[in-house]
Parts: structure tokens; C-alpha cells; sequence
């Protein structure tokens, strides 16, 4: 099966590019998912094969299922360690920016990333990249930015020559961007790469319960919350929301990851279109928003008209600057708004 990813020019480019650089960093957006940590993680495995001086920075903490990855020791975050990212930013030669695809993604890391002097690479599965590079690859129908990194990485010739320490973040990306390959996953060749993954040894079942199966007691109460007490349910549009304030937060014991996928869980309901998640940010007066669809409900022209973002048709996501009252509002007016095709 051929799962080639690069014209010819890109593949010489790209072999080029890494060639000629020696310090090398790998940076992903701002709360980073399972794609980003693993696409980066796996990244970084191909780079010390090539011989590279290589780091991977991300802007602010990631959930804590995700620390059983191999190497996450070696990950730099940049809200910690600002003096030393700032330094590595100015004498890197080459940085790749994973799984984004705007600089605004990275949050306070931006400015000196585009302002960094060394060449960039992007490789991303989001619409509209905007990011000054020497090369980009994006392919908004890819599963996850890890397939394409399997993608580069296998066309490159140097997957035989890679362990589970490439091949786990991989899957574990793919595995999260697709809701353990329950959406955006239908085409054959994903099931190739798996298949090629698996000679690497990797545990998937272990892989899954790792990340889905990995929470604490109270974010299992959460859930139950979301779900008795605060799901919105408006039959009449086949879609619903639920909201999370800061002291509902607290009163859970909140950590970072304890709401991932829970936005999924409405999608249940027979009949179900659109889910939405609103949560408040535990310090900023933001409102994060998560949106997931099924079939052709474009929840990414949703988020991008009402919550400041964008994303994929089924998984997208934004933000609203305000409080949890005025996100409830806005949210009905955009269900409203999109009555024709949620009805």
C-alpha cells in the first residue's frame, strides 16, 4: 500500500532541511492533547535517529494519562522554564511545529517562535496553516498528526529502523484524535499503519487503558455530575450542552485532563447531533469550548462563527472571553443559528 505523503520536491526539501541542522526543537500548542504529546514525542525519536540535538517544548502542563509515554521526562515546558526555551528558540536550527496551525496556538510561546531565526517546519492536520515556514505539510483529512509523521517518517525510509519508543506515542496520538478510531477514521490505509505499528511490539489494549482508563475517582464523580445535574439536553435540535464553572471545578478536585472526552459522552443519546462543553478557566476569565458532531454537522463553521475557533467537521474547539453565563448564551443563539441542520 502506498501512504506517500511528499511530492518529490517536499521529500528533497524535507531531507535537506533536517540534513543541515544540528540543534533541532519540536514545539506543539498550548494544552497539549494526546496528538500533540505523541506526534512530538515520535518526532523527536526520528531526529535522534538523524543524529540531532533535538528538544521538545510545549507551552503549559498536559494531562497526566499521558506521562506513561516514553521520554516525557525529556520534555521542556515553556511556563516553567521561559529562560532556557528562550535561549534554545535563539540558537536552534530547525524547528518543528506539530499539530497547529497558526502561532496564536502555542499562546505566549508564539512570539518568540515566529521570531526565532532558525528555519521552520510545519506538519499539521488543521484547515488554513498560517505559520512562516520553509516547508509545510497539511492535510486537514489526516486522522491525527501522528499519521503523518508515520507518513513522513515511513516515506523516509527510517521506520525499520525505529523501536516503541516511536511507534506508542504514534498510536496513542492517532488513538486520541479519533475517539479510540470511532470518528475520522474510515480510510484503509489507517489500518496499515497500524498493523505496521504493532510490529513494534506496542500493547494497544494497554495503550487504551492507559489513557482511557487512567482516571482518578474524581473525575469519575464529574462525569456523573455532567451527566445527572448538568447536561442540557434540547431534543427538539438533537443537541446538547453542558456548562462547568470554576467552583463546580474545584469542588472535584480538578486537574488537567479530568474533563477530556466528556464532551463525547452526550453523543450516546440516540439521535444525538452536536455536543457542546463549555468549562471555565480555573484563573482567567475564559471560557474554553469543545464541540464534537457526527455525519456532516460542520461543528468547525460553528465554532469559527460563535467560539472563536475553528477545527475538524466532527471535533472542534474555542473560546469565549466572559463569563459562563454570556458562553450559555451564545451557545443557544449558535444552536438556533444552525436549526436547519441540526433538525
Amino acid at each position: 500500500m502506498n501512504i506517500d505523503i511528499l511530492n518529490n520536491d517536499q521529500l528533497a526539501l524535507m531531507d535537506q532541511l533536517i540534513s543541515d541542522a544540528n540543534t533541532v526543537l519540536v514545539v506543539c500548542h498550548k494544552s497539549p492533547d494526546g496528538d500533540a504529546i505523541g506526534s512530538s514525542l515520535a518526532w523527536a525519536e526520528y531526529m535522534r535517529l538523524r543524529g540531532k540535538d533535538v528538544t521538545v517544548i510545549v507551552p503549559d502542563q498536559y494531562p497526566d494519562f499521558l506521562l506513561w509515554l516514553p521520554n516525557t521526562e525529556k520534555i521542556v515546558r515553556y511556563d516553567k522554564h521561559r529562560e532556557k526555551c528562550d535561549m534554545l528558540f535563539k540558537i536552534a536550527d530547525l524547528v518543528f511545529c506539530l499539530d497547529f496551525n497558526t502561532p496564536s496556538r502555542v499562546d505566549e510561546m508564539s512570539e518568540v517562535l515566529v521570531n526565532s531565526p532558525a528555519k521552520k517546519i510545519l506538519i499539521d492536520h488543521h484547515l488554513k496553516p498560517d505559520v512562516p515556514a520553509a516547508l509545510i505539510v497539511s492535510h486537514s483529512d489526516a486522522s491525527s498528526t501522528c499519521e503523518l509523521v508515520f507518513r513522513i517518517v515511513y516515506q523516509m525510509g527510517a521506520f525499520p529502523q525505529l523501536d516503541k519508543a516511536f511507534a506508542a506515542p504514534v498510536y496513542c496520538g492517532m488513538m486520541t484524535d479519533t475517539g479510540g478510531f470511532t470518528y475520522n477514521s474510515s480510510n484503509p490505509e489507517l489500518y496499515f499503519i497500524i498493523g505496521e505499528l504493532l510490529t513494534k511490539h506496542i500493547d494497544k489494549d494497554r495503550i487504551y487503558r492507559n489513557v482511557f482508563h487512567n482516571y482518578s475517582e474524581n473525575r469519575i464523580r464529574l462525569m456523573g455530575y455532567v451527566l445527572y445535574e448538568k447536561l442540557v439536553y434540547m431534543s427538539e435540535y438533537h443537541a446538547a450542552y453542558y456548562s462547568l464553572t470554576r467552583n463546580e471545578l474545584k469542588r472535584f478536585n480538578y486537574i488537567k485532563g479530568d474533563t477530556e472526552g466528556l464532551v463525547n459522552m452526550p453523543q450516546q443519546i440516540k439521535g444525538l447531533k452536536l455536543s457542546i462543553s463549555l468549562r471555565e478557566d480555573t484563573e482567567k476569565p475564559v471560557v474554553w469550548v469543545s464541540l464534537r458532531s457526527v455525519d456532516d454537522f460542520p461543528c468547525n463553521l460553528m465554532a469559527e462563527e460563535f467560539f472563536n475557533g475553528g477545527g475538524h467537521l466532527n471535533a472542534s474547539g474555542g473560546k469565549i472571553e466572559g463569563t459562563i453565563e454570556e458562553a450559555i448564551e451564545i451557545t443557544k443563539k449558535a444552536i438556533s443559528a444552525y436549526e436547519n441542520k441540526l433538525k
